[in-house]
């Protein structure tokens, strides 16, 4: 079997520059998940290393299969300076363990609830999963594994949250475009959800 972290590493790294700072996280029954921090510019990004150790799979299979099942691993963007953001670092290990704890698959258009705030003071419970490919090209793996995605995560307020579950993943996203949200913004206040869109 291919260590796959090493790789998925080294393209984070590609991407993203080299990390500034990392931290690890272990659960009981679980592998260790790293979250390592990237300075851009004004961005800071964090993003896990660990998660795609193991393809994610579906709780309801009698079996799990060591090598065939989607992979991926957790990316958020948000201004530095703006609040003490590097508290993140659990919650993001917490959510990125979570296949192996509760056997969820991660995917686009997900709520993923981390029962408190983000980071200390942070207004979003929860983060919105977003489209992969964009920040972080997906990493192809050798056949028959699945590829790593990359999947940026989008946080949300609680009005958000419960307007999503309602209407869909998809149009808060056009509610956030709509009202040109920065969803990078630590501070930032929920999106107008009362009136319809235009």
């Amino acid at each position: 079997m291919v260590d796959v972290l090493p790789l998925v590493e080294a393209r984070l790294n590609t991407a993203l520059g080299e990390p500034d700072a990392r931290a690890a996280v272990t659960f009981l029954g679980t592998d260790r998940i790293e979250v390592l921090r990237f300075h851009e510019g004004d961005v800071v990004r964090y993003a896990t290393l660990g998660m795609s150790a193991h393809p994610m799979t579906d709780p309801t299979a009698m079996l799990a299969d060591p090598v065939k099942g989607p992979r991926a691993e957790l990316v958020l963007s948000v201004r530095a300076g703006l609040a003490d953001t590097d508290k993140v670092l659990r919650p993001l290990a917490v959510l990125a363990a979570s296949p192996q704890v509760e056997g969820v698959v991660v995917a686009p258009g997900a709520s993923l609830d981390v029962g408190g705030p983000l980071w200390a003071g942070a207004p979003f419970s929860s983060v919105l999963v977003g489209e992969p490919g964009g920040l972080v090209e997906d990493l192809a793996l050798d056949d028959p594994m699945e590829p790593v995605r990359f999947l940026p995560l989008l946080p949300m307020t609680p009005n958000e949250a419960a307007w999503k579950r309602v209407h869909g993943a998809q149009a808060l996203q056009e509610r956030w475009l709509a009202s040109g949200t920065d969803l990078r913004d630590p501070a930032r206040r929920s999106v107008p959800l009362d009136a319809a869109p235009e």
